[in-house]
């Protein structure tokens, strides 16, 4: 039974092997927890598992034991805990899966104006009239937390979470459970950040205490915002364009974002000429902000009128317009003047 719980976890170091070509390294770990005594064993195991069992190194007491699932980021220095599973005499087995419309896998996340949907799983309940009473169902326990302003989660104590709803679970199956929005506090909705994490919990009995069976968290980001400073809506511009100057905020950990232009006015879906200097790729696993200045790009405009500047955002969840600007061009020389010949 323990080399099938080994089997299960090997499929979160599996999804951290593309870090091994970063510059950060991340250390893993499976620790076993004795119950009721808190014993605990440590055990290293492989940036990416070939998801072979393994014997656990201490005997299941009659209390049970539990194992988590660690990874260690090396800066800055963070411990996380990806799973954790109850293993026991009797006890249910249960496991949480959470999705959202971003495919990244490391830890599940998503921005705060789009859903997410978390799948459980329980087996092993017993319904007999002399069956114990922990056999017989789990909690589905609901926690949210704010990171606060600027927050990334990193060293947040995550025991100061507030319990946001509880449900009795008392048959097996699956189960999916769809949340088109957030509810982790916050008064701006579009920029709340933290994370929303589902836990199952086995129920109390005379030989072992209430325990965790699964959890998973999904992390929460704000929507992005921007503005484009230096161009004046309406204005007519001569001869040369001034520096513009970009702002975007709470980029998308997965994105890229950039300044286009297209002739006329201002029209979504539209596909315009980026402007060169304006791109920003993020790749990092928290929001960024960024600050560009544009110069000397007056030859994108090829001929004189109206035109729109955009700034674009792409993320997981499609293309979103943060700023735009209408202006008139006139960049073109003109000389008036006449010709006098003499016999």
């Amino acid at each position: 039974m323990i080399a099938i719980l080994f089997r299960g976890l090997a499929v979160f170091l599996a999804s951290q092997a593309w870090l091994a070509a970063q510059t950060v390294t991340y250390t893993n770990f499976i620790r076993q927890v004795q119950l009721p005594s808190g014993v605990q064993w440590d055990m290293s195991v492989a940036a990416a598992s070939t998801g072979s069992g393994t014997l656990s190194p201490l005997a299941i007491d009659p209390g049970g034991a539990r194992f988590e699932l660690w990874t260690v980021k090396s800066s800055p220095l963070t411990s996380y805990l990806l799973d954790s599973k109850y293993v026991g005499t009797y006890v249910p087995v249960a496991s949480v899966v959470v999705r959202s419309e971003d495919p990244y896998t490391l830890i599940p996340r998503t921005r705060a104006d789009r859903p997410f949907f978390v799948t459980i799983n329980v087996s092993g309940l017993l319904s007999g009239e002399t069956d114990p009473e922990a056999s017989k169902s789990v909690k589905l326990l609901r926690h949210v937390q704010a990171y606060g302003a600027g927050g990334t989660g990193i060293d947040i104590d995550r025991t100061q979470a507030t319990l946001y709803s509880q449900a009795t679970l008392t048959s097996n199956g699956t189960r999916t459970l769809t949340y088109s929005l957030t509810s982790i506090p916050g008064a701006d909705r579009a920029k709340v950040r933290g994370e929303e994490r589902f836990s199952v919990f086995s129920l109390e009995d005379y030989q072992a205490p209430e325990s965790q069976l699964a959890s998973k968290f999904i992390q929460i980001w704000p929507v992005a915002d921007g503005s484009i400073s230096g161009l004046v809506q309406g204005q007519t511009y001569r001869l040369k364009m001034p520096a513009v100057t970009l702002t975007a905020n709470d980029l998308y950990p997965s994105s890229t974002t950039y300044a286009q232009v297209y002739k006329g006015d201002p029209q979504l879906g539209v596909t315009g000429t980026v402007v060169p200097g304006s791109s920003v790729v993020v790749t990092d696993s928290v929001p960024q902000d960024r600050v560009l200045v544009l110069r000397d790009y007056d030859s994108i405009f090829d001929s004189d009128g109206r035109w729109t500047m955009e700034l674009l955002t792409s993320t997981p969840f499609g293309l979103d317009r943060l700023a735009y600007v209408s202006f008139d061009v006139n960049l073109t020389l003109r000389l008036n003047g006449s010709f006098t010949t003499y016999e």
